[in-house]
């Protein structure tokens, strides 16, 4: 049985939604009474988080794991698209970032002036920011949601941003250092660009469909099965923990259909214990049948 988790999805992205506005909005009042461009950056950072939660919602909505006629393997991708939008939009937060303090530096602008209070609604915002990182990377991978957990990295990222801002900040403040505002705008940005590669690296492999089992370890269960005599052409794709699909051809030593079918649901019954959730297709061939290879060209032994 494929599990669905959408309803959770759902409620988590409603919830660090309307937290990330909250967020956005205190970020951009800071931002536009100092006049701090890292901060301000900081800001579009934060609303990319909430044009993630929704392209979350949207995404989970139609990711459903159960298979229908126009989908017959399930709509889990959804979900891995939807992960590389979030990818698309830290590219163009990070682009954003740049320009801003490349102007800066050009055109030069006024002093930023930050006081106490304004630092104090900062540090509220940072311990929002961890609450979210932590709230969604927790839910995402107790339910195995590659939304979630792309978009806790993200807001992770978003993390260590309000804390380089607020300490470019404080120093402003403090020391009336107002170079430490520009300078800190370009770490941002690498940041930004780091948490959407990240994204990317982690969701590509699952709609190129990688391998998702070694196929030596589905090999090693398949004939500790007893009447297993080999198997071969082993292929899997899928994300582990998620939802996989393996297929073999399994060699075995059944004098009639029956027992061949026994055999070949023990099979699917150890696979789906170590695997799980797993669909498997297993093409049964007779015990005369003989191959040396396990898989497939690059990974034959």
């Amino acid at each position: 049985m494929t599990y669905d988790n959408r309803a959770e999805v759902k409620k988590v992205l409603i919830i660090t939604l309307l937290l990330n506005l909250f967020v956005m909005g205190l970020k951009a009042f800071v931002g536009y009474s100092t006049g701090s461009l890292s901060l301000l950056a900081d800001a579009l950072h934060s609303v990319t988080d909430s044009a993630n939660n929704v392209l979350g919602l949207v995404a989970s909505k139609f990711s459903s794991p159960r298979p229908d006629r126009e989908h017959p393997y399930g709509h889990h991708k959804f979900e891995a698209v939807g992960a590389l939008g979030i990818a698309a939009f830290l590219g163009i937060a990070c682009f954003e970032i740049l320009q801003g303090a490349i102007e800066r530096i050009i055109k030069g602008g006024s002093p930023v002036k930050i006081s106490g209070s304004e630092l104090w609604l900062l540090l509220i915002v940072l311990g929002v920011n961890i609450f979210v990182a932590f709230y969604e990377r927790n839910v995402g991978r107790r339910v195995g949601s590659s939304i979630l957990i792309a978009d806790a990295t993200h807001t992770m990222s978003d993390v260590w941003v309000t804390i380089s801002v607020l300490g470019g900040l404080i120093g402003i403040w403090w020391l009336n250092f107002q170079w430490l505002d520009v300078v800190l705008a370009f770490p941002v940005a690498l940041l930004v660009f780091w948490s959407g590669w990240s994204v990317l690296k982690e969701n590509l492999p699952w709609l190129v469909d990688q391998i998702a089992i070694a196929p030596e370890a589905i090999h090693a269960i398949a004939i500790s099965v007893p009447g297993v005599i080999n198997c071969h052409d082993i292929a899997s794709r899928g994300v582990l923990g998620r939802q996989v699909f393996i297929e073999m051809h399994l060699i075995v030593d059944a004098p009639d259909v029956e027992t061949a079918h026994h055999i070949t649901e023990e099979v699917e019954s150890q696979l789906q214990q170590r695997f799980s959730p797993v669909r498997i297709l297993i093409h049964v061939e007779p015990p005369a049948y003989k191959s040396e290879s396990i898989t497939f060209e690059n990974g034959a032994t």
